[in-house]
Order: C-alpha cells, then sequence, then structure tokens
C-alpha cells in the first residue's frame, strides 16, 4: 500500500465535473483507491463519495493506493488534482 500528500490546485475544487473526470480516471486502475480529507475517507472510485468529501481548492487530501498498479495510480491522481486539469 502507497500514500501520497497532494494539495488540490482546482478553481472550485472537485465539484461535479472534476470529481466525475477524478473518478473515471481512479476507475482505469485495478487498485483499490482511497481519498482521506481530515477524518473522512471515501473509494475514489465512488462520485458519491468523492463529492460527500467536498475538497476545496488549496486543500491537503491524502491519496492512498493499493494493488498491482498502485504507484502509476497514485502519479496519474496526484498530477491530476495538482494541475488543476479541469
Amino acid at each position: 500500500m502507497r500514500e501520497k500528500q497532494v494539495v488540490v490546485h482546482l478553481p472550485q475544487g472537485l465539484h461535479a465535473r472534476p470529481a466525475t473526470l477524478f473518478v473515471k480516471t481512479a476507475t482505469a486502475f485495478s487498485s483499490e483507491i482511497g481519498l482521506v480529507k481530515g477524518d473522512k475517507s471515501a473509494n475514489a472510485k465512488s462520485i458519491i463519495g468523492v463529492m460527500s468529501l467536498a475538497v476545496a481548492n488549496g486543500e491537503t487530501v491524502k491519496l492512498t493506493a493499493d494493488g498491482s498498479d498502485e504507484e502509476e495510480a497514485l502519479d496519474k491522481l496526484a498530477a491530476f488534482l495538482e494541475q488543476g486539469a479541469e
């Protein structure tokens, strides 16, 4: 299992459109992927879970991944959150 701290650089945070793209990216990987904000966590492959965290621009979140492609998954999802891929 690997994890990575990421500062979110999405102008509107993980609202509907970027959250959908984030989940779509996460589902492309076979690893179990989580998103953690404070004391709340969600399955990164669940749109409801991701949106329930209400992640805002500038907040720090933790990505977790466990599986055969965990490193690639973390790198790709971290880049999405850090580079404002909206």
